[in-house]
């Protein structure tokens, strides 16, 4: 009976997300605002029945209801009580209830947070989030429903879950990932409302960028997290392989990133308004075309859910409506959509736009890269792969033109600079970078290469050009400079922080990519191997249980210069109910390197392959992202969007939503 529950209670969700999505839209056209008051509680009510499904769902797999379908696939009665939790969102029909129920806990909070706006405005954004909604829902009900039963006959100790989310990792990642896809769906719905309104201005530039600002800094630590998982649980030593499916997230966050400055130059200066809400649209379709690839069935990946044809013909069906509809508005509106200044052809304007280019750009390589294959195999051209190569050879010149102008774009007045003024400080910046990139790279005694020592001085570029311009701003305070630090903008200080965080990750892949050393040897017990200055040894292997599993563990002793480093402990895991055979990696984890070691197959002669590897700087990878993610939260944190623009905002939303307040 509970399952039932569960199941009524998505129905109520699709019927209030119908709701929502009619009844306010058709307010605001004719001006009822009765209809257009619906919008806020339909919100809180679909968001309230999706949680109760999902807790419902969740009850299902902690008691071990296996007469529920979804459940009886994913779980089994000797799975622990916390991966029973992380198994509510671990296969297809689960993970999209989580979506939906992301996507409905961003509309309430759109709908709690927007009491000052204009009721016409908050009904039109309220009203395109709901028809996003619909689209989900439905999908949910008459695809993809994780209460289908499995009665008469269920399995009495169910099935399991996937050995490889059977790991911490994959309790937060896919929540953390979620809700940066899907919160770009805020800004699409304010782009939407505001070509409905026929105007869009500054105010409605900063209502959207907090919005923005966290959903990217959700979905940054999104993936990160998910290359840390794929690092220690799949025993290959990657941290990110142009696999489609991390593309299919990779990609809208290159476009969000490319929207965040866009919306930033639309408030600032009123200008770029087209190729904003462009970017707002492009953003959240990539969004639904992750979706797609995730779930369609059309690749093959480590992530990507087992679905067939009819689901993914669904989610393709919603993908073209959503974007087509958009871009057609787009279309009709977009004349009206005129700059308010002017500016120069030197000016942070047009830098803003470069950088934006690039990071289009840089999407484009990415997308022709992961949708080649597919395309080629639908026309019947034949099969291509397009794999790791592609990838580092196209993307990598990109990442470093970009590195150039963030590093110069903090410094570039608005409307107008004059270059001159810059070309000690710039030639200075490169002399700097240039002389500290040679010194790390002779301090790490790896040899010269040419690739790590440009990508090390353009890291070094974009963090003393960030800090010379903090700097330039903070000394004239008569207070002192730490009051003068306390007097700039938390937006201010979040892209400074958010800067460095990128020059921390690009360091660290151009580190990790270059130097890291991979050594598969055969070992028995007592065989050692040098690797650089440490010194590994094989002590042999047990036979240990877990809950649900048994694994043979080996020991490796790690030394160096005699002094012991650490004790690793790879395994080989064989779970009981599905049968699979897993590899569990064992890491030592340090500031400047990682020693990793994964266990291979056993060998006729009782030794064991074993995949030995030194990796340098390998946390800098993902500690940048957390250091982008930080800067975003602390942007998204200015006074700015949450005091006293308010009523500014309430002023002009009137003109945008073609009405008055």
């Amino acid at each position: 009976m509970i399952p039932e529950i569960g199941n009524f209670a998505i129905v109520m969700a699709m019927v209030l997300a119908l709701v929502q999505a009619v009844v306010p839209l058709a307010g605001a056209t004719l001006g009822n605002a009765r209809w257009m008051a619906v919008a806020r509680p339909g919100a809180y009510g679909q968001f309230g029945f999706l949680l109760l499904a999902f807790v419902i769902l969740a009850y299902c797999f902690v008691s071990n209801d296996f007469t529920v379908a979804y459940v009886a696939n994913n779980s089994n009665t000797l799975l622990p009580v916390w991966y029973k939790i992380s198994a509510v969102w671990g296969g297809h029909e689960g993970s999209l209830l989580l979506w939906a129920l992301v996507l409905a806990g961003w509309t309430a909070a759109v709908a709690l947070w927007s009491q000052h706006l204009p009721r016409l405005v908050a009904s039109r954004v309220l009203g395109v989030m709901g028809i996003i909604s619909v689209g989900f829902n439905a999908f949910l009900l008459f695809t993809s429903n994780p209460f289908d039963r499995l009665l008469p006959d269920f399995p009495p100790d169910g099935g399991d879950l996937n050995p490889l989310l059977q790991d911490p990792g994959l309790i937060v990642h896919p929540p953390m990932l979620y809700m940066g896809y899907v919160g770009f769906s805020v800004a699409f719905a304010f782009a939407i409302a505001g070509l409905l309104g026929g105007r869009l201005d500054s105010a409605w530039a900063r209502w959207s960028r907090p919005w923005t600002t966290v959903a990217w800094c959700f979905l940054t630590l999104g993936i990160a997290l998910g290359s840390w998982w794929a690092y220690y649980e799949l025993g290959w030593g990657g941290w990110w392989f142009w696999d489609p499916v991390e593309n299919a997230s990779f990609m809208p966050w290159l476009a969000g990133t490319a929207l965040m400055h866009s919306l930033a130059v639309t408030e600032k200066r009123g200008v770029f308004k087209a190729w904003t809400v462009l970017l707002a649209i492009l953003t959240f379709s990539l969004s639904l075309l992750g979706t797609f690839l995730v779930r369609s069935g059309v690749l093959t990946s480590v992530h990507a859910f087992a679905a067939d044809p009819t689901r993914g013909f669904f989610i393709l069906v919603f993908l073209l409506l959503v974007v087509g509809s958009s871009l057609l508005l787009f279309a009709l509106r977009a004349q009206s959509l005129n700059s308010e200044s002017q500016y120069d052809l030197f000016s942070r304007e047009v830098l803003l736009l470069a950088n934006n280019i690039i990071l289009i750009c840089a999407t484009g390589v990415v997308l022709v890269g992961t949708l080649s294959p597919i395309l080629f195999d639908v026309l019947e051209l034949g099969k291509i792969s397009v794999g790791e190569p592609f990838f580092n050879t196209t993307f990598a010149p990109v990442t470093l033109v970009l590195m150039v102008f963030t590093g110069i774009g903090p410094l570039v007045n608005w409307k107008r600079h004059q270059f001159g003024l810059l070309k000690s400080t710039l030639l200075q910046a490169l002399v700097i970078s240039a002389a500290t990139a040679a010194i790390c790279l002779w301090l790490f005694d790896a040899g010269w290469n040419w690739m790590v020592f440009i990508s090390l001085l353009l890291c070094v570029w974009v963090v003393w050009h960030a800090l010379f311009d903090l700097w330039k701003k903070v000394r004239t305070a008569k207070a002192g400079p730490l009051a003068g630090l306390r007097r700039l903008s938390l937006s201010y200080r979040g892209m400074v922080i958010a800067h460095i965080g990128l020059a921390v990750t690009v360091a660290g892949v151009a580190m990790t990519a270059n130097f890291d050393v991979e050594r598969d040897v055969r070992m028995s017990a007592g065989d050692e191997v040098n690797i650089g200055p440490y010194h590994f040894q094989f002590r042999g292997v047990e036979q240990v249980l877990g809950p649900n599993y048994e694994a043979t563990r080996g020991t490796v002793a790690v030394s160096k210069n005699g002094a012991p480093v650490a004790v690793l402990t790879p395994e080989k895991r064989h779970y009981h109910v599905r049968r699979d055979m897993m590899t569990e990696a064992s890491i030592d984890a340090g500031f400047t390197r990682d020693l990793y070691v994964a266990l291979g197959e056993p060998l006729n002669d009782g030794s064991w392959a074993v995949r030995i590897y030194f990796k340098p700087y390998m946390r800098w990878v993902w500690g940048g992202g957390v250091i982008m993610a930080l800067g975003g939260f602390v942007a998204m944190s200015d006074r700015r969007y949450r005091i006293k623009v308010k009523q500014k905002i309430t002023r002009t939303a009137g003109q945008l939503a073609g009405g008055s307040p």
